[in-house]
């Protein structure tokens, strides 16, 4: 039996093949805990879970997590690969809930021996994903929140967008929080700015006079907002950056007490220029992939550092790998931007590749599918990293 299981954010279809493609069930559910659970129950119907494997366009949620749990193999397909398979069913290019279905069931078929069984993910990484995740969103939303706040004050109070080195550090919403309008600001002299500076600890290495001057050389609006609604605006802003603020600050300790206590973590905690936040995005995304590959090149291929090359006749391209996982790329391509700044044998891996032409991200790909090797030779052979015990970066420090 072959299951193909079309999954949806409402609702979900699937359909069971034989070994000779014939469909032997076939419906659609409801995204609730009983269509669930009843489905499970109807598919134990066919054979035990060991036996019936499930192909499924996502590799994790909550769907996969219950068949893994029921015991079915799960086979997750790359979108882009499976649709790159559609026209063996048709020229139609007709598309459905249940005959997505069949053609994953059908796929799975043909083309199980192509795909990769899924393997539970430990829970201590499962956990570090969940967190590293939340946090990665509140940050986008700390981005987004402050270039609103940017705009707003370009709008209506260009003086303190450019005051301090970033809009959203805590002397920066002070400021905004004391002197929301250029009506509040207008009294701020040098003893005043030197006072709140004072008290905010300002380490920009910039005088009361020289912050003043910035202050009152921006440009003015001629139709300016009322202050008390400016006040209201602008408090509002502040306020959402500093919850965001506050979360991360939370969200970031809670991911440093994981890492501190989980066993892979020591692993890599040695990896040049590898922070806490981006030790724990190694171990949560890139982490599940060493786990599940065969070869060091397999999880260099799934994190997206290796390109795709398409020859044909006289016809020969390399090109960006669109079909990779690209949470473990951000992960591996932030941790080689910042190993190449602290290794000697990573910058020498950066330099040749800008040397031959490439561009700065393709060049970092370059030293994050080397440091992929280093990464996985530790992973699977539950070795810590050390750079004296790393021969390439070693035999690199004793020729130069």
């Amino acid at each position: 039996m072959f299951i193909g299981w079309d999954w949806a954010s409402t609702t979900h279809d699937i359909t069971v093949l034989d070994d000779r493609g014939a469909i032997v069930d076939r419906w659609a559910l409801p995204h609730t805990e009983q269509a669930l659970t009843a489905a499970l129950d109807r598919l134990a119907r066919h054979g035990n879970p060991a036996e019936l494997p499930v192909i499924i366009e996502r590799p994790d949620g909550l769907v996969v997590d219950r068949l893994l749990a029921a015991g079915h193999p799960v086979f997750p397909v790359h979108p882009t690969a499976f649709h790159a398979a559609r026209p063996r069913w048709g020229a139609s290019g007709a598309k459905s809930d249940p005959g997505d279905s069949y053609k994953l069931a059908d796929y799975l078929r043909t083309d199980g021996h192509r795909l990769r069984r899924l393997q539970p993910t430990d829970h201590g990484l499962s956990e570090l994903q969940s967190l590293t995740r939340l946090r990665e969103d509140h940050v986008r939303a700390r981005t987004a929140a402050t270039n609103q706040l940017a705009a707003l004050l370009d709008a209506h109070w260009p003086g303190p967008r450019k005051l301090f080195q970033s809009l959203a550090s805590p002397i920066a919403l002070a400021f905004l929080t004391d002197y929301p309008t250029p009506e509040a600001a207008r009294r701020l002299g040098e003893v005043r700015m030197a006072g709140f500076l004072r008290r905010n600890s300002y380490r920009g290495g910039k005088t009361a006079v020289e912050l003043l001057q910035r202050l009152r050389r921006a440009p003015t609006t001629p139709a300016a907002l009322p202050a008390t609604t400016l006040t209201a605006m602008i408090h509002a802003q502040v306020q959402l950056l500093r919850a965001l603020q506050a979360t991360i600050a939370d969200l970031e300790k809670l991911i440093k007490d994981l890492i501190a206590v989980h066993p892979r973590a020591q692993l890599l905690a040695a990896l040049p220029g590898v922070g806490q936040i981006n030790l724990a995005q190694l171990l949560a995304e890139v982490g599940p992939i060493l786990m599940r590959v065969d070869t060091a090149e397999q999880a260099a291929a799934e994190c997206g550092t290796t390109p795709v090359t398409k020859a044909s006749g006289k016809v020969r391209g390399v090109y960006f790998r669109w079909a990779a996982n690209t949470r473990a790329r951000t992960a591996i391509t932030a941790f080689a931007h910042n190993a190449r700044l602290q290794s000697p044998w990573a910058a020498k891996l950066y330099a040749d590749a800008r040397a031959r032409g490439k561009r700065n991200p393709h060049a970092v790909r370059i030293v994050a599918r080397a440091w992929l090797r280093v990464i996985w030779a530790c992973w699977h052979t539950n070795t810590p990293y050390n750079p004296a015990q790393h021969r390439a970066a070693h035999a690199f420090t004793t020729t130069t």
